[in-house]
């Protein structure tokens, strides 16, 4: 099962750095331009410089250029000994004060077919090119896979609160009122019994594909180039890992935008949806979201069609057993999706939006606002929305353990990790 170690956090010297405030940033791939101005203007020491290079005419080189540089001027130095770190986002969601804690590690990389480490969604071929240039010009790890367990007893987690209850040795708040803290654990009885406690242990990815079969593809990219051999740090990743029944674990849906339809007819797609829906005619959208969340917890498949000028239809699926028969090749589990419902009933079958559409966002977008899902309908950007419920953990869990992946945007883990508080070199044994 899953085998995980500690290793040498490459981390900022804040005396020389600068405060840690100044110096994170948010995950790379929603970041703006303008954000990444604003970030170097506070502190040119800001991670985004390797995280999400765009200087000179090899920007990749450069940030190679740069983390050399950062470490002979000791801006980046290393714990003396291996360690793990405990790693806690602290937010708000659904009007809630909440908290979600667990463990940054090294993980072996494991290929998804061994069933150790299970991935629960499909990845696009941009965003991993991008990361496999950065790693073979850096040489390491900037930011974490989020990844989650299963554990019953909630033994680690017990261990990480008791290990946490102290001041944290970094703490941040970010622009979305984030706080994020991290603790070192180097005391070698308490890594052991952490190290055992994943020995017995899946993991599944809950954000971050793409860097994990980025991390696969250069392990053996070194192998191949006589870089690294079989036990090196290369084969193994820094992933954040947590309990999958936190009490603090959210996922927020991710609505869809239709747009660009060649003769599009809310009527006539209301015609159609009634063979599988019961469809309801609602006026306002302030009470959308609750009336969707009831609907939620009693275990129901339900969207809002979203039509502009605060029109929308309750969309309430008759029997979940038509999906045997639509999706017949894959697991119960997937089949259950309300993603699943949407996309096969709704957005293929009616719209004749196909799966290679939706990838290439022909007629299709995403978001994880509510507000967006409105507005770009009532601005006319888009000629429809469906507002959704959120992925279940559990779903996630089934898919993954099923050896099945979820559509593209199926789930969108709360609060996104920060990213400088703690690095992996993999030139650091």
């Amino acid at each position: 099962m899953a085998t995980i170690k500690p290793f040498k956090g490459m981390k900022y010297d804040t005396a020389v750095a600068g405060d840690i405030s100044a110096l994170c940033c948010p995950p790379y791939d929603i970041i703006s331009d303008e954000q990444r101005a604003d970030f170097l203007a506070k502190n040119k020491n800001n991670i985004i410089r390797l995280e999400l290079p765009k200087e000179g005419a090899d920007p990749y080189a450069v940030a190679a250029d740069v983390l050399n540089m950062w470490r002979d001027k000791g801006v980046l130095t290393y714990n003396d000994t291996p360690c793990i770190y405990i790693y806690e986002m602290e937010f708000t969601a659904y009007g809630e004060r909440k908290s979600v804690k667990g463990i940054i590690a090294r993980v072996k990389l494991e290929e998804f077919s061994k069933g150790i480490i299970l991935p629960h969604e499909f990845t696009l071929s941009g965003a991993k090119e991008d990361r496999f240039n950065l790693m073979k010009a850096t040489n390491c790890n900037f930011s974490q896979i989020y990844a989650l367990y299963m554990d019953g007893e909630h033994t680690t987690l017990r261990t990480v609160d008791s290990c946490s209850n102290g001041k944290p040795e970094l703490e941040t708040t970010d622009d979305d009122g984030v706080t994020h803290r991290l603790w070192t654990i180097s005391d070698k009885g308490v890594i052991a019994k952490l190290v055992d406690d994943f020995s017995v242990r899946r993991l599944y990815i809950a954000d971050g594909h793409h860097r994990y079969e980025t991390a696969l593809n250069y392990r053996n990219y070194c192998r191949e180039n006589g870089l690294s051999k079989e036990g090196d740090p290369c084969d193994y990743q820094m992933i954040f890992i947590t309990d999958m029944e936190h009490p603090g674990l959210v996922v927020f849906p991710t609505h869809r935008l239709v747009y660009n339809l060649k003769d599009f007819d809310k009527q006539a797609v209301l015609d159609k949806c009634q063979r599988y829906f019961d469809v309801t005619k609602k006026h306002g959208t302030d009470t959308m979201e609750k009336e969707l969340a009831s609907l939620y917890d009693e275990g129901k498949k339900a969207f809002a069609f979203y039509c502009g000028n605060q029109e929308w239809y309750m969309l309430v699926l008759k029997d979940i057993n038509v999906m045997d028969d639509v999706l017949p090749d894959v697991s119960v589990a997937s089949r259950r999706l309300d993603v699943s419902v949407l996309h096969s009933l709704v957005l293929e079958e009616i719209f004749g939006i196909d799966k290679e559409n939706m990838a290439k966002q022909i007629n299709l977008k995403y978001t994880k606002h509510f507000d967006d899902a409105i507005k770009g309908v009532d601005d006319s950007k888009y000629q429809c929305s469906f507002v959704l419920n959120p992925t279940r953990v559990t779903e996630i869990r089934d898919v993954a353990a099923a050896g099945e992946k979820m559509p593209q945007k199926s789930t969108y883990f709360y609060p996104k990790m920060i990213t400088g508080m703690v690095m992996n070199d993999l030139g650091v044994e």
